[in-house]
């Protein structure tokens, strides 16, 4: 059989199929309902949804750095080296949501806006808008900016607290740059807390599918309200694998608020540090109930003592709220401002208690090292939050101080202290254990190290 011959017989059968695919009876043979009701589908909850969803592109202008030699102008002559620009821009895409539209109140994630110089928002209907900052909380990585409020949709907001897992969800966003895309999923899990992702996690897990882009987006129920911000992915090979998170909308519009009203979050201190329950803790504290957190340490002066909770007390509740972990206290302690107040229910042994405390503000800015630890004694310690790095830094080191004899340096940054995380000197004064070695991580240019001051 010659090849002309093989290729009529191939065309011969496929013929049937193909005049199989364009007959009436398969095009009309769907079904237009079940039992008597329209096919289900998001898009009317979609159109409603959608104009309230808005993409973000920000430009950044870099600092080059230099070798010192380059700057001098004999040398780049003699050796003919053309001028170089000094500044590179960097751009970023992400999302937002119109969440107030009288007001022209952008949400979105802080790290989708952090350091940008410009920011354009393009709606859905293609207009492009210059936007301006109103406030940022790097530690929930919650941003507000705003723009011209003409013509504008904004979303109806709903209440996160009753999302139930299992709950059926669409996230919208700008994946990729490619311009508004939904995806669904249901809520895989909720409260996720302790990935280190954010500084306050109580996050909403989602298997609708977020990649890079869709960060400041919208997390919507099927009623279109929204009910989180998605944030981040769990990546293990850089795409989408179906474990995405989002921010609550209760905790964002919390923190919403604060930024709108004072352009940042003050948050406020209790003056606990807490531990998760382990079998050994419920046994030495003859504990039945098996979740809470476990108070280690309380601040001298603080609204806890004040209170009159001690060493070894087990929160299990704050403002009606579960404490199943130290995430949580800490979590909603973060979301308090100065002078709120918070109802603590606790254990003492098998007791059952409450209390109220009032949220106060941080004490101090800087402090002398030697009211911390003996071996800081000599040193100057200050709070520090620069570009990417905070912590507490060395602000002056003596010469002939332990911490100069041990190497330690003015300008080093302690990034945790006995393995806390340390991001202000509240937090390095519950870390320290003024009788007992410290172990510290300090940032030093680029480089990290350990120091152990014994």
């Amino acid at each position: 059989m010659n090849s002309k011959s093989v290729k009529q017989l191939l065309l011969m059968s496929l013929l049937p199929v193909s005049l199989c695919l364009h007959t009436p009876s398969f095009a009309t043979g769907l079904p237009t309902a079940v039992d008597g009701q329209p096919m289900p589908s998001l898009a009317p909850m979609l159109e409603r949804s959608m104009p309230a969803v808005v993409n973000i592109s920000t430009s950044t202008n870099i600092q080059i750095q230099e070798n010192p030699l380059m700057q001098d102008p004999f040398f780049r002559q003699f050796f003919q080296i053309p001028n170089q620009p000094r500044q590179q821009q960097r751009n970023s895409l992400g999302s937002g949501v119109i969440i107030d539209s009288q007001q022209g109140l952008v949400l979105t994630n802080n790290h989708v806006i952090a350091k940008a110089d410009k920011i354009k928002v393009t709606l859905q209907d293609g207009r492009q808008l210059a936007a301006q900052l109103v406030g940022a909380d790097k530690e929930a990585d919650v941003a507000v900016i705003k723009i011209p409020a003409e013509n504008l949709t904004q979303i109806p907001v709903g209440d996160s607290s009753r999302l139930r897992v299992g709950d059926f969800v669409v996230a919208i966003g700008n994946p990729f740059g490619l311009g508004q895309t939904v995806t669904s999923g249901i809520v895989s899990a909720l409260g996720r807390s302790g990935l280190g992702i954010e500084g306050y996690e109580d996050f909403i897990q989602t298997d609708a599918s977020i990649n890079p882009g869709n960060s400041g987006g919208a997390l919507v129920n099927l009623r279109g309200e929204l009910v989180g911000m998605n944030t981040a992915i769990l990546a293990p090979s850089g795409g989408n694998v179906g474990i995405g998170f989002a921010i609550p909308t209760n905790m964002a519009m919390t923190i919403k608020d604060s930024l709108v009203k004072h352009g940042e979050v003050r948050r406020g201190l209790l003056g606990v540090t807490t531990q998760d329950l382990t079998p050994e803790l419920m046994t030495a504290f003859n504990l039945s109930n098996k979740q809470g957190a476990a108070i280690s340490r309380i601040e001298s002066n603080s609204p806890a003592e004040k209170a009159e909770l001690q060493i070894g007390d087990v929160i299990v509740a704050a403002n009606g709220q579960a404490i199943k972990d130290s995430h949580d206290i800490r979590n909603l302690v973060g979301l308090l401002q100065v002078g709120d107040n918070v109802a603590i229910d606790y254990f003492r042994g098998n007791e059952k208690k409450t209390v109220t405390a009032t949220i106060s503000k941080p004490e101090f800015a800087r402090l002398a090292g030697d009211k911390l630890h003996p071996r800081l004694k000599g040193t100057q310690l200050s709070a520090i939050h620069q570009d990417e790095l905070e912590g507490v830094v060395f602000s002056n080191i003596q010469p002939n101080s332990y911490a100069a004899r041990v190497g330690l340096q003015t300008g080093d940054v302690i990034v945790s202290a006995n393995r806390y995380r340390v991001r202000n000197l509240n937090e390095l004064k519950q870390a320290i254990n003024p009788t007992a070695a410290l172990l510290i991580n300090i940032q030093r240019g680029d480089e990290g190290l350990f120091v152990v001051l014994q």
